[in-house]
Formats: structure tokens, sequence, C-alpha cells
């Protein structure tokens, strides 16, 4: 059986406490340009691409019954600027919020060094866009300190189709030169990211407790394992990978 050779895991609710941080602003943002929706719709839909959310929510208001998954593989130039606009406005009150406060979950860090003594990369990927993403590299210096090999955004895949598409975790695997998606598991707290690991093929999809959503949200996506946190995680792989 293959080894491990890569975790793919999430920013925010998995690797980073951001508590409900990335949830209020999404929600604020979509509030004060006028769109109808809710803190629980938002938090169902945390880990997508964030235009395209707000894309949902605007065609929703046009009374256009698109399905929220098909604006990762759909153009809707309708709703792409005013979404566009939204989602700036959300860039700026993720960027303040993360300019005061970056906690890493427990355990990130030493599970980071663990996975690296074991000759596992670690990739993250996340469903920001690349200045939210380099705001949070920036704040941890987990990339400098060569914790984390790689962070992967929307921005860096064609057509920013982010989650639950797999085309961000193969973009690390490229560039990591992981040749198998045998070889590695994806990690996160969210529906999208158990249904990246699960379209990817990945040999283990992993989901943790330690997000804002409830297991009762995202538990019912194809999963393999489930933890209570990041830091649970190389017990995990000792046990069932190697």
């Amino acid at each position: 059986m293959d080894q491990i050779r890569m975790v793919m895991l999430d920013f925010a609710g998995t690797t980073i406490d951001e508590k409900t941080a990335v949830n209020d602003c999404l929600y604020k943002a979509a509030v004060e340009f006028g769109l109808k929706t809710t803190p629980e719709e938002v938090l169902m839909n945390l880990g997508m691409n964030k235009v395209h959310l707000y894309q949902f929510l605007i065609a929703r208001g046009q009374g256009k019954n698109i399905p929220i998954q098909d604006f990762e593989r759909i153009k809707d130039p309708e709703t792409y600027e005013e979404a566009l606009k939204v989602f700036k406005h959300f860039t700026t009150l993720m960027i303040n919020y993360y300019k005061n406060e970056i906690t890493p979950m427990p355990g990130a860090v030493e599970t980071f060094e663990w996975c690296h003594e074991n000759g596992i990369k670690v990739a993250i990927d996340t469903g920001f866009h690349h200045d939210i993403a380099q705001a949070i590299v920036q704040g941890t210096g987990w990339i400098k300190d060569g914790l984390v090999d790689i962070v992967v955004d929307v921005e860096d895949v064609p057509g920013e189709r982010g989650r639950p598409a797999p085309f961000m975790l193969f973009h690390a695997m490229r560039e990591l030169n992981i040749q198998s998606v045998h070889q590695v598991i994806k990690v996160g707290d969210t529906p999208a990211d158990m249904l990246e690991g699960y379209n990817a093929g990945c040999r283990g999809i992993v989901g943790v407790l330690s997000g804002p959503l409830p297991f009762e949200a995202w538990g019912k996506y194809r999963h393999t394992h489930i933890i209570p946190s990041v830091r649970d995680l190389p017990e995990l792989i000792t046990s069932e990978f190697m």
C-alpha cells in the first residue's frame, strides 16, 4: 500500500482558530449589500469560493434557480460583477481581522513538524482568495519557517474553481511532485472539504470537529475518519495509514 506523502489541510476551522470570524464577515458583507441570507446558510457553505457564494445569493434574489455548486462550473456574468463588489468588502473585513488576530489551532505546528519528520508534505488549501490567504501566510510565518510546503488558494487554479472541485488539491500534488491521490489525505471541517477529498479520490478524507459547523452538518458527506482536531492527525496516520 502506498505511503502517505502529502496531507492537504484547510485554514479556518482546521489549522487556524478563527472562531466565527469568517462566517461573521461573510454574512455582514452580504447584509450590507442587501443580499437575503442567514448566518446558518452562510455557515453551511464555508469552504467554497466566496465570490461564487455571493453569486448564488444574488442569482436567487433575481429569481434564478441555479444550485450553489453549479457556480464552480459555470460563468454567470449577470451576477459576477455585483458579487465581486460584495467579495471585495468581505476581503477588507477579513484582512482587518487577520491583521489583529491569527491564532493557530492547538497542536497544528506540532502536527506539521511530525509530518515532515515522517516524510509527509504539508499543503494547505483555502476557499479564500489570494489577498486573505497571503495575510494568513505572512501572519503565521508557516511558509517562511518551513512548516508548510505550499498554500493554494482559489486564484491558483484556472477559473478560480475552488472546493468542492478537486483542482486546488491537484495543483498542490503537481507542485510537490506527489504522484498518486492514494498517497494523499485531505483534512477539513466543512462539507466542501469532504467533497473535495471525495472528488479527488484521496485515500483518506478526515473531518475535524474543531470548526464552527456541527458534525451533523458535514458528517453526511463522504469521509473516512473523524478526529477531534488537527493535533490528533499524527496518531491517526500512525494507526490507520502506516
